[in-house]
């Protein structure tokens, strides 16, 4: 853990045109749920016989269920999700902290971890049985917009940092988001002042969240804790010293219960 492995110029080598192409097909499905033949060649801009190849060998591999007209991915994708989080370390440790953490806030939290450059949520938790939430578990987000993200890349060497935000960009997603690199900067130092992240609607309008990073023995982030909430919600929260508090001390606890088992 602990790095975004974004590829240097140097090993940029071929890729499999297919397999983009499938993988294209995949993400349009996953943002849609479900949609049909036309509806994915328009999007993705490719033929129909192109989207229809690609649909039928996902099919066949038991990645995509056909219903009636329309496609959807299968569940197989789950197993490979659980898969993937089971090779983290931290997953099992950050388990119980989170929901503790839920239960005192009464708000959703979660664990992101960096990945190719972007913030993905590993595990979300919400003491809520209507989970409110901007993005779900395995959801690849910007790092320059959420909280998460930016309480990562505050503890990224700065070479690093500089070559995931070239790679990257700044997208604007609100009036909010932060598309300036000196301004950024600038933020990221206020995160290492106070060890705190804050997403002020910079993700989603009307969305606030504050995370605070997981660091490991030489002090760059493995993770972050997140917790999120509607923006009125939050900032009533955030004007106490203790809701700060509490998700640093969630976030301690982690880090030092993931360097045991280390």
């Amino acid at each position: 853990m602990g790095t975004t492995d974004i590829p240097a110029a140097e090993e940029k080598g071929p890729t499999a045109r297919t397999t983009v192409t499938s993988f294209r097909v995949i993400e349009a499905l996953k943002e849609r749920g479900t949609a049909g033949v036309s509806e994915l060649a328009d999007e993705l801009d490719l033929a129909k016989g192109t989207i229809h190849k690609h649909l039928n060998t996902l099919r066949r591999l038991d990645y995509v269920i056909k219903d009636g007209h329309a496609y959807r991915l299968s569940v197989s994708f789950l197993g490979l999700g659980t898969s993937a989080r089971a090779c983290l370390p931290i997953a099992e440790t950050v388990v119980e902290p989170l929901e503790d953490l839920a239960s005192t806030t009464e708000e959703t939290v979660g664990l992101m971890i960096p990945e190719h450059g972007h913030g993905i949520y590993i595990l979300r938790e919400s003491a809520q049985k209507q989970m409110e939430m901007a993005a779900r578990e395995g959801d690849r987000l910007p790092m320059h917009a959420t909280a998460g993200g930016k309480a990562i890349l505050s503890y990224t060497p700065p070479e690093e940092r500089e070559r995931i935000l070239d790679y990257r960009g700044l997208p604007k997603l609100t009036d909010n988001t932060i598309t300036d690199r000196d301004a950024l900067e600038d933020e990221l130092q206020l995160t290492r002042d106070r060890r705190m992240a804050y997403d002020r609607s910079e993700y989603r309008e009307g969305w606030h969240c504050i995370a605070h990073p997981v660091t490991n023995s030489d002090g760059r982030a493995i993770g972050a804790i997140t917790v999120s909430g509607p923006a009125a919600r939050m900032k009533e929260k955030d004007a106490s010293t203790y809701f700060a508090s509490i998700i640093g001390s969630t976030a301690n606890s982690v880090q030092n219960a993931f360097a045991l088992d280390r």
